[in-house]
Parts: C-alpha cells; sequence; structure tokens
C-alpha cells in the first residue's frame, strides 16, 4: 500500500462540539486547527488534550501525523472532543494498518482509564417547556 493512502479519518464530539481527526503515517506531528498541539487554549484544559498521548505513550505517535479541525460548542466541549477524536483515531489507524493485538492493548489502556476517551457522552441540554422558568422548574 502507498504512503498517500495510508490514512483514517474520525471523529470526537461532546455536546454541540464535533472534532475531526486526519491521521495518517508521518512523523509525530499533532495540529488542531492547523495550530500546534501545546497551543491548546484554555491552559488549563491542555491536559486533557495530551491524556491519549501522555496513557500510550509518545512511541506510538512518532509514526502518525493527526491533524483536527474542531467547530461548535464552547472552550471546554471542545476540548473533550478533540481527546476523544484523538484517542478514536489511533484506535482506528493501529486496527487499519498495524495488527489488531496492538489495537486491543491499546483500547484496552483508553477505556481503562476513562471510557469517554472512545465512547461519546449521550447526554443533550434538555428545552426549556412553558409554564415555568426553566426546563424542569414549575
Amino acid at each position: 500500500m502507498t504512503e498517500a493512502t495510508m490514512a483514517v479519518q474520525t471523529y470526537g464530539r461532546k455536546k454541540t462540539a464535533t472534532a475531526v481527526a486526519h491521521c495518517k503515517r508521518g512523523k509525530g506531528l499533532i495540529k488542531i486547527n492547523g495550530s500546534p498541539i501545546h497551543l491548546v487554549e484554555p491552559e488549563i484544559l491542555r491536559f486533557k488534550v495530551y491524556e491519549p498521548i501522555l496513557l500510550l505513550g509518545q512511541d506510538r505517535f512518532a509514526n502518525v501525523d493527526i491533524r483536527v479541525r474542531v467547530k461548535g460548542g464552547g472552550h471546554t466541549s471542545q476540548v473533550y472532543a478533540i481527546r476523544q477524536a484523538i484517542a478514536k483515531a489511533i484506535v482506528a489507524f493501529y486496527q487499519k494498518y498495524v495488527d489488531e493485538a496492538q489495537k486491543k492493548e491499546i483500547k484496552d489502556i483508553l477505556i481503562h482509564y476513562d471510557r469517554s476517551l472512545l465512547v461519546a457522552d449521550p447526554r443533550r441540554c434538555e428545552p426549556k417547556k412553558f409554564g415555568g422558568p426553566g426546563a424542569r422548574a414549575r
């Protein structure tokens, strides 16, 4: 297989934020909306984006480039969508182009740490009803 075709595309979601990750063979580059991963704002949530990399080790990311586009939602939701997209991208890449045993090992590490790294949170904001100030209050 040629290097140009060795790519996977995954997405991560949190509330209304959606992050799409393009993962291909490369030299360890991770960019979010065109800027490097170490410039993610807000600074407090930067380690949330680093979690998949810290859990799996830098060596697993050394031979892949990941480019993430994120839109919608607020800062916190975007950070959670980004980390989910990165985690799902590395799992999908290892499943498709490396081997099943390593993919299972990666998946087990991620699920054991935090299930939301691979599984989307289904909770959504409940709409307000008439006759009260909020969705449930009367």
